[in-house]
């Protein structure tokens, strides 16, 4: 998931349809989704102390053997956002970007 903006005060991410935007201007956190890439959901959007942990998780798919990686936020009250990435490395860098955007590496 390629970070497209990185400022002391924003950090915006997209990968295909999902775009996650964390602000300190407004003390938000917002993850924006498509669906087939021409119908918007509404927006999920949580207050940035609420975000408890930023985690990479890793998975096999079971018919092609190939990684699936990605990265989650995870809130306080236990929902999850999953964030899709394209390999290991770039779920960790942007988890690694969420955490110090977060100040909590």
């Amino acid at each position: 998931m390629p970070i497209t903006e990185r400022t002391p005060q924003r950090l915006i991410a997209k990968s295909g349809s999902t775009t996650l935007i964390l602000s300190k201007e407004t003390g938000n956190a917002s993850l924006q989704r498509k669906l087939f890439n021409f119908w918007k959901l509404k927006p999920s959007e949580v207050a940035l102390p609420d975000i408890a942990d930023v985690t990479v998780d890793a998975a096999v798919d079971r018919a092609s053997g190939v990684a699936i990686c990605s990265t989650m936020l995870v809130m306080r009250t236990g929902v999850g956002w999953r964030l899709p990435c394209s390999d290991k490395k770039d779920a960790d860098e942007l988890a690694n970007a969420i955490r110090e955007f977060l100040g909590t590496t």
